[in-house]
């Protein structure tokens, strides 16, 4: 097997999640889409914002970020 410097691409299958959410949380989400929309001049549907969204808070979270780092206790 040849020694590539990139290695094997994760698998990248998108996975469909259903939520439900509580209408104030909606109207946020509607109302965050419709700044996304003035502040980058292109409109984004909620549904395509949300993963992003959730990506910056997991990835922001320190406390979540050094948990997935460390080893885990049946390794």
């Amino acid at each position: 097997m040849a020694d590539l410097k990139l290695a094997k691409l994760p698998d990248r299958t998108p996975i469909k999640l259903a939520i439900t959410v509580t209408p104030d949380l909606h109207q946020a989400l509607a109302e965050y889409a419709a700044l996304y929309s003035e502040t980058y001049g292109r409109d984004e549907p909620v549904a395509e914002l949300v993963p992003a969204m959730l990506t910056a808070f997991l990835d922001s979270d320190r406390e979540f970020a050094k948990r997935r780092r460390a080893p885990s206790a049946g390794n």
